[in-house]
């Protein structure tokens, strides 16, 4: 869990961990991100390889111009798997991790932009677990959605953390209360701490967590 101040940095952190800023105007970049002793930032690291292994859903979410089935065999067959039984039983396995399969299970084959915007962020997440990622990273997944859409995301969270890494942006100090193991407090572009959840959010190390999470700054 990475929380704080708008602009302190926690997307771009988020981005630099599967190289999406590679495809931004970042003009410098140093230091080190290790996956499995993988150094993420080596110029000589496979990048389609990592994002398999390290997929990521954003704030608004972007469904593909397909049927919600689509949605989610497009990246498996990009990947090169194409038997259709496998593929049936991931799209189902992937939509039931999502909290969806039980809304959309009659009618994978209608537009996934028909779906509410929940749903659409659902079938994102989906889309990234149907790869069978080892890391997941989500940037404000619930910012747009209303208070049901948004328990729902939290519950498929709980469940899912216990077979992936999650690293989640939270988008307020709420959320981050209700669903952090571990938090790091991000403050103009500086960890400023890092502890378990319950207790950076009870008894803060450093004044500048407190002012922030009791609403002094932000």
């Amino acid at each position: 869990m990475l929380f704080g101040p708008a602009g302190g940095g926690k997307s771009t952190l988020l981005r630099t961990i599967n190289r999406l800023n590679d495809l931004t105007d970042v003009r410098r970049l140093g230091g080190h991100v290790w996956l499995d002793g993988l150094d993420v930032l080596d110029p000589a690291t496979d990048v389609i390889a990592l994002r398999r292994r390290v997929g990521m859903v954003f704030a608004r979410p972007v469904v593909l111009p397909m049927t919600i089935r689509q949605n989610i065999t497009y990246g498996l067959e990009l990947a090169g798997r194409h038997d259709r039984q496998r593929t049936a039983e991931t799209v189902q396995a992937s939509l039931e991790a999502a909290a969806l399969w039980d809304e959309v299970y009659d009618r994978l084959d209608r537009p996934a932009i028909s779906l509410s915007g929940g749903q659409q962020q659902r079938l994102c997440l989906a889309r990234v677990l149907a790869l069978e990622p080892e890391v997941i990273l989500l940037d404000e997944p619930t910012s747009g959605l209303d208070p049901i859409s948004t328990e729902k995301v939290e519950v498929s969270l709980q469940k899912l953390k216990s077979d992936y890494t999650i690293v989640l942006v939270p988008h307020s100090v709420q959320q981050a209360g209700r669903t952090a193991d571990h938090a790091g407090f991000i403050l103009d572009g500086s960890l400023i701490e890092f502890s378990p959840g319950r207790e950076i959010f009870l008894n803060p190390r450093d004044p500048r967590t407190e002012d922030y999470i009791e609403g002094r700054i932000g």
